[in-house]
């Protein structure tokens, strides 16, 4: 840092009220790099004039060369505001909806956010996530309307227009905020139940008021509005900035106004009375210019037609006169008029300081840091605060002391790991030796060279020959041993170092220091307990030595380093409030963790991720002798993308799981290029399917009526002809009827949506279940209290209430279903219900424990299992199962003397022909649902992508035409106000979307720019198995019927990836004859 020492560094990051912890959001090429810049720029570490041309923060090549941010990045400025210095740790963060789990990362560690968006555009998709992800971590955003020159020059607005478009930018932003706001409150007062089916005389009084939480609820500091001060009008590529303070400074003595009120009437509705110089409102009633426009606006445009369009030089010199601004001989007579608008506006309109003044002012300091902040950040929302440790709940003041004396607990957390080369580091990098050093380095060469001339002259010889060998035939000459010591020493500097991108919450980090490393699955409750029981932590024990249960190992501190974005400095401890680095926690930290000096620290909460990883490929090294070195990338990959997944699937094969194309290119070339650093193959983009079982249909594909329906099996099965599927266990001791039905849609997205608080029920039951006896278990929801927040037990609730609704209205079929609910899957928590409808067995829903004295109960989690396998893997291509309901219609065991029982260990296996009956009833049940789901017309399911594209008027009909052809589906398109630019929102199949965004730009000549954010799951409305049967059918997709069919293409891919058997003809013609040279 140029204009920070560390004596005033260590001064200023002591003082947490001088410190302002900020990270930039904004919808991708919306200006944040840029913006950033210009911040870099005020503390000398780039040159002003290269603003918004080097991008500095962006220190990754492919950054560079797509001009996209792909990882956020720290660096520390010093900033002088009214003679106080403040601390600004800015962090930068991506825009493209690839990286948004970077965003999450950057969100964690910050106390307050600078949205940026571009007035042209408004409020994209990613502005929308953006404040999102602020909101669900309780930062307080500020405003930066940027791009404002693109109003003048681009869309030529204007003044009075260009007000208009600002307020209506304005009003999107704030309806976004409005809308989390709203949702929020009403999450929170979640309706009591009706009591008017028990009293009907008092259920007038006992309707429930929606609008009584927003009434109540303070939304004064939500919004975004310039008579507040947290919006500024920007254009950072010409390095200028404004906020409604500038001009009610400048015009307040000039009017004789209050300067004050003049700040409030900047914006609005108000104008200035010619006669009588008072500000009044109601200037578009009487059609005056509001003060904005008149003081702000009119000037700005005034100086862009000067200086840019018209280039009058004689009239700049005046305008610079006028505001007291000194403009170089150089600029001057610089050509391009930008050049001369920079040096202009740059001194008249800093955009750094008004935009660093306002993060000073506005957005909260670390010691700031809201109650409800430290209890989301230490507890999950399914538990109850009150529900951790005493000791733990202690460290809630902790946290929001944000103390750094000696002996305050230290607590830090780390969003990230992050990859730099090892020569990049402090220690490492080169710097003046000293005459210490030198004289050192001298005796030390002159010693080696003795040492090789003593070698080289002692001969020796062979063992078992009494010859002497010559040396110099074996022994490599000292050049080529300094060579080959050079040599390993560049690969040791060209390898990566891991960094963590971390922020202290409490105490002071210092180096020596040893630390606990909790694990995101940390429980303080057991960590305790192992304390106080004398179990002691191993401190050589690093991640990979970790067992089942154990989540804590204990490391000493490095290095500590200040992240200067594309550089770090040396520190020897960092105080609470602050962002930093540290360095040799390879082993023990994998993506995020928690470092404390106790272990009754929580571990932190795990970050909102946006974006679902959804892209896979399969790598394999190009040759079989790299995999070693395949593993060891594919690692460190894993360990430096918050976002990656790397899974090794049961073939064996290594599989990269990514958010998207542009993601999935760089993690590619990462592996290539610097984890792995060998050649790799990796396969076609593998998409996931979901099947499912729809409603037979009315219609065939020429949509002519069907007249006759048959539901029958493909397999022809005549016992099992009808929809109910009868299954004996091999023994023949137990019988299973069951049949599948489509789910209502609105129960299905009611299960998606709520996975989470399903997976919580689950684990809590079961968590009970392990602690006591079955014939003592109580229902789940009245004894949860003790764990489950009360707002838990309300949303479990109100989702019960959801689902009876939902099945209500779906038919009587459906009726009292919600209390039937046997399990949910796959993996417990997913789209698909086993509904029991066995007669005279009383099986308690999914909402309590097991209680009971029925036989069955014994094999209960064995028929669950069964389920669980059938939905987690259909017969289709063996994708998992959505939106199928497997009704359970009758369910028999043979007489107890019969049956094997688990506790018996006597039986041998001539007793056991079959296997376990626990195993047997498990395989029956996974048969009978997946023969169940046969016997009714079966459809895959499509990922889809929410495609937004801002395109061009005149390349309008080339995106309909690549939409098209990618099966793609147009939603709605809005033209923007004022310009011939379409935004438009369409559908497109995942397994479609590969080279689309290069293809749309190709076609259209760059006018098209897509953003591909994953949306929801759709049916593929054609049976895969659909071959013609009619005469119009023949008539229109001929006789093989294999261009329509793209179920059926798709199926037979999936399959064919996983090694199933796949029905084609590889011959088609046989009377033709082929030689081997030919394909078949």
């Amino acid at each position: 840092m140029r204009l920070l020492n560390p004596q005033k560094l260590n001064e200023l990051q002591r003082n947490p009220n001088r410190v302002r912890n900020i990270c930039i959001l904004a919808h991708v090429d919306h200006g944040k790099t840029t913006l950033a810049d210009s911040l870099v720029a005020t503390n000398g570490i780039i040159s002003p004039k290269m603003a918004g041309k080097l991008r500095y923060m962006d220190s990754r090549k492919d950054e560079q060369e797509r001009g996209i941010t792909m990882k956020s990045s720290s660096i520390a400025l010093l900033h002088n505001k009214g003679g106080e210095e403040y601390l600004v740790n800015l962090i930068d963060s991506p825009g493209h909806v690839d990286f948004a789990s970077e965003v999450s990362t950057a969100v964690r560690l910050c106390d307050g956010a600078v949205v940026v968006v571009d007035v042209v555009e408004g409020v994209c998709p990613q502005t929308q996530a953006a404040l999102k992800q602020a909101w669900l971590e309780n930062i307080r955003p500020v405003l930066v309307l940027n791009k404002m020159d693109r109003l003048i020059l681009e869309m030529k607005l204007s003044p009075l227009d260009a007000y208009v478009h600002l307020t209506q930018i304005l009003e999107q932003v704030n309806a976004v905020m409005g809308e989390l706001f709203t949702s929020e409150v009403l999450g929170r007062t979640v309706p009591e139940k009706s009591q008017s089916q028990i009293d009907p005389d008092k259920a007038s009084s006992l309707l429930y008021d929606w609008s009584a939480g927003l009434e109540d609820a303070d939304d004064s500091h939500l919004y975004f509005s310039p008579d507040q001060g947290n919006v500024i009008f920007a254009s950072a590529v010409d390095g200028w900035g404004f906020g409604i303070e500038h001009f009610a400074k400048l015009y307040a003595d000039k009017l004789g106004v209050n300067e004050k009120v003049l700040q409030k009437t900047l914006w609005g509705d108000f104008y200035l009375h010619g006669k009588t110089k008072r500000v009044m409102k109601g200037a578009q009633e009487k059609a005056k210019k509001p003060l904005f426009v008149q003081f702000a606006l009119e000037n700005l445009w005034a100086v862009y037609d000067t200086v840019v369009i018209r280039k009058e030089k004689d009239k700049l010199q005046k305008i610079a006169d006028s505001l007291n601004i000194k403009l170089t001989v150089r600029d001057m007579r610089h050509t391009d008029g930008k050049v001369q608008l920079q040096a202009l506006c740059g001194q008249w309109l800093p955009l750094a300081k008004t935009l660093l003044d306002m993060v000073c002012t506005k957005l909260p300091a670390p010691c700031e840091i809201t109650e409800e902040k430290a209890e989301k950040l230490m507890c999950s929302a399914t538990e109850r605060f009150d529900s951790l440790p005493s000791d733990t709940q202690k460290l809630k003041s902790v946290f929001m002391a944000c103390s750094s004396d000696e002996d305050a607990p230290v607590i830090v957390f780390i969003s990230k790991m992050f990859p730099m080369e090892r020569r990049c580091l402090p220690q490492y990098r080169s710097h003046p030796l000293t005459a210490a050093e030198i004289a050192e380095r001298r005796e030390k060469t002159r010693l080696q060279h003795a040492q090789r001339l003593a070698q080289s002259e002692t001969p020796f010889s062979v063992e078992g020959c009494g010859d002497y060998v010559n040396p110099g035939t074996h022994l490599l000459s000292s050049g080529d041993q300094m060579k080959i010591e050079e040599q390993k020493e560049q690969e040791q500097n060209d390898a990566d170092a891991f960094i963590a991108f971390a922020r202290v919450f409490s105490g002071t980090i210092k180096k020596g220091q040893e630390l606990y490393v909790l694990g995101p699955k940390h429980e303080p409750q057991s960590a305790l307990e192992k304390l106080e029981s004398g179990e002691v932590i191993n401190p050589d024990l690093t991640l990979k030595d970790l067992k089942s249960g154990q989540h804590i190992t204990r490391v000493k501190i490095d290095q500590l380093y200040l992240l200067m974005g594309r550089e770090l400095e040396t520190l020897d401890s960092v105080p609470a409030g602050n962002v930093f680095g540290i360095g040799g926690l390879e082993e023990h930290v994998l993506k995020s963790a928690t470092l404390s000096s106790t272990v009754a620290c929580p571990a932190f909460t795990e970050l909102a991720q946006v974006v679902v990883p959804i892209v896979r490929v399969a790598v394999e090294p190009t040759h079989a002798q790299d995999m070693a070195a395949l593993v060891r990338g594919l690692r460190l990959l894993n360990q430096a993308d918050a976002c990656v997944q790397v899974i090794v699937q049961e073939t064996g094969e290594h599989v990269l799981v990514t958010a998207g194309e542009v993601h999935l290119q760089r993690c590619l070339d990462d592996l290539r290029e610097r984890y792995a650093k060998v050649a790799i193959n990796a396969s076609e983009p593998i998409v996931p399917f979901r099947e499912t079982v729809v409603v037979p249909p009315t219609v065939d594909m020429v949509n002519e009526a069907i007249q006759d329906q048959n539901t029958a099996s493909k397999d022809g099965d005549k016992e099992n002809a009808g929809e109910v599927i009868t299954l004996s266990t091999s023994n023949k001791h137990s019988t299973i009827k069951i049949r599948a039905a489509p789910l209502p849609t609105e129960v299905t997205s009611l299960l998606e949506v709520h996975a989470d608080l399903l997976k919580a029920v689950d684990k809590h039951i079961h968590s009970e279940a392990g602690q006591q006896n079955s014939e003592m278990f109580e229902d789940s929801l009245s004894e949860s209290q003790m764990v489950l927040t009360e707002r838990t037990l309300k949303a479990i609730e109100t989702l019960k209430e959801k689902l009876k609704d939902a099945f209500s209205s779906a038919g009587d079929e459906w009726k009292c279903a919600e209390s039937q609910i046997w399990s949910v899957g796959p993996r417990r928590c997913g789209p698909n219900i086993l509904l029991n409808r066995i007669p005279a067995y009383d099986h308690p829903s999914v909402w309590q424990r097991l209680r009971g004295s029925d036989r069955r109960l014994e094999y209960d989690s064995s028929f669950v299992n069964g389920f669980q396998l059938a939905t987690l893997a259909g017969p289709l291509c063996e994708e998992p199962m959505m939106g199928v309901c497997f009704i359970v219609e009758d369910w028999t065991l043979a007489e107890e003397t019969q049956l094997d029982h688990p506790s018996s260990r006597e039986t041998t296996s001539s007793s056991q022909p079959y296997g376990p009956f626990s195993g047997q009833i498990m395989s029956a049940v996974k048969e009978g649902c997946r023969k169940a789901f046969q016997a009714r017309p079966q459809r895959l399911m499509a990922a889809m992508y929410s495609c937004n594209i801002q395109v061009n008027a005149e390349a309008l009909g080339k995106m309909y035409a690549v939409l098209g052809r990618r099966h793609g589906r147009v939603l709605h398109g809005d033209m923007q106000e004022g310009s011939s630019t379409f935004t438009v929102t369409a559908v497109l199949p995942v397994v479609e979307s590969f080279e689309f965004a290069p293809e749309i730009r190709k076609q259209t000549s760059g006018l098209a720019s897509p953003q591909l954010v994953f949306s929801h799951w759709e049916v593929i409305d054609i049976d895969p198995f659909w071959t013609p049967h009619t005469e119009e059918e023949y008539l229109h997709y001929g006789e093989k019927a294999d261009s329509g069919n793209r179920a059926r293409r798709y199926m037979d891919a999936v399959r064919r990836r996983k090694g199933l058997a796949v029905q084609e003809k590889l011959v088609e013609f046989a009377e033709k004859q082929r030689t081997l040279s030919k394909n078949k």
